[in-house]
């Protein structure tokens, strides 16, 4: 067993958010990526879409979040699931950091995942 702690120290900026991606982790076999995400008071994480799917899973606090142009609370406790192609932007309106987990995943990355456990097997 490894634990993964939340630091904020380790924290990177970009994408109007401060994250840490869950890779590289090379103990971890999984078919998929995921990062912390914390959204400063009154900032905004870069609106995109892509292929993946993906899902947030808030953590602490409460934020918002845009997807093709619906926006929704997004607070601690919620699951948000993303098909591919939506285009999303989470949003913090408020005087207090919001932080959540965002996992993707897509097809490819399935596909190397049992690649590798057709090798290990």
């Amino acid at each position: 067993m490894e634990i993964r702690r939340f630091d904020q120290g380790r924290l990177a900026s970009g994408y109007g958010l401060n994250y840490e991606l869950l890779l590289p982790w090379p103990e971890l076999n999984a078919p998929f990526e995921g990062a912390w995400c914390v959204v400063p008071p009154g900032g905004a994480a870069t609106a995109h879409a892509h292929h993946e799917y993906e899902i947030f899973i808030g953590l602490v606090g409460r934020g918002e979040i845009i997807v093709d142009g619906q926006r929704s609370d997004f607070t601690a406790g919620d699951i948000v699931r993303l098909a591919p192609g939506s285009h999303h932007q989470v949003t913090n309106p408020g005087d207090r950091e919001f932080t959540y987990y965002a996992i993707w995943w897509d097809t490819d990355m399935a596909a190397r995942f049992t690649d590798r456990h057709r090798a290990e097997g």
